[in-house]
């Protein structure tokens, strides 16, 4: 049975230059998971793979979609698992990094058969969220489905939408649909996982932060500021830098609350990964230790 090998980590911790070196010994292609490299636009701020990266090894689901381009951590489950068909007959390992929690937990895992929406509904909603606001649609969802009112993050107004749509699609709650099973994979799953100190971790997120600034990552922003409503620049870096662009925030604060946000997003990330109990732990700096580890992995599964 082939071997999906996940690496995953907090933004910032280092899983770029590993991922390279073990792609380059297995020979195998790289999954990005990382639901923000996806958009062409935003190279700068997401750390998407540089062009020297990107020629040493193959890259999939990095730069394939429009700002504009509506998609799901469903469309990601589904196209991942074809194109590992098609992978998988020739590379026997394969690949996949990102810190996407969702894009990771829909392939390991799988995500609920929840409908897809339609346009209609979709539109509907996104008008009522910019006509009406946040704090309506939350009433009206606490109304619909009071039990995943209690779990959604209110702030997040994605999570919102996307549930009470749902609930005008089907006539049914958004919990209804929620059942939280594994599902079965035709491969194996081994997952890595990358962690520093704390104090190390933001020290690292602080510079890169600073270094995306050097690389024109205020350039960036502006070019897709006209596009600011759509979910894809509702991401740290981007939010920021619109703030400063509105005149809300002068340079300097937006650049640290560009760093305080990345901070506070990698500490989300790290209390979602240790949920999973089937992560094993490195420090970045331990390259050999982990292509031993893989390696001695592979062996057994292969005996």
């Amino acid at each position: 049975m082939p071997t999906l090998i996940v690496l995953i980590g907090p933004t910032g911790v280092g899983k770029t230059e590993l991922s390279l070196k073990i792609a380059e010994k297995y020979h195998t292609p790289i999954l990005s998971s990382d639901s923000r490299q996806l958009y062409a636009d935003l190279k700068i701020g997401t750390a998407a793979p540089t062009p020297d990266q990107l020629a040493r090894v193959p890259h999939y689901f990095v730069g394939t979609l429009k700002l504009t381009d509506y998609y799901s951590a469903a469309q990601y489950e589904a196209e991942v698992l074809k194109k590992l068909e098609e992978l998988f007959p020739t590379h026997p390992v394969v690949l996949m990094t990102g810190g996407s929690m969702m894009y990771v937990d829909a392939v390991c895992k799988g995500i609920d058969d929840i409908p897809t929406v339609d346009k209609d509904t979709r539109e509907l909603m996104m008008h009522r969220y910019e006509t009406e606001g946040l704090e309506q649609l939350c009433a009206e969802l606490k109304l619909l489905d009071p039990e995943y009112y209690q779990q959604v993050d209110l702030k997040n107004p994605k999570r919102v939408i996307h549930a009470l749509e749902i609930c005008y699609m089907t006539g049914k709650t958004y919990t209804s649909f929620r059942t939280r099973t594994t599902k079965e994979r035709p491969f194996h799953i081994l997952k890595i996982g990358l962690k520093r100190e704390r104090e190390e971790l933001y020290e690292r997120i602080n510079r890169r932060v600073d270094f995306m600034m050097e690389e024109g990552l205020l350039e960036e922003a502006r070019k897709v500021y006209p596009y600011r409503q759509l979910n894809a620049l509702n991401t740290v870096g981007y939010k920021e830098l619109f703030n400063y662009f509105d005149g809300e925030w002068d340079l300097a604060f937006a650049i640290e609350k560009i760093k305080q946000n990345s901070r506070i997003y990698s500490r989300k990330q790290m209390t979602w990964f240790k949920r999973d109990t089937d992560i094993i732990w490195f420090h970045p700096d331990q390259h050999d230790e982990i292509l031993d580890f893989i390696e001695r992995q592979l062996s057994h599964r292969i005996q």
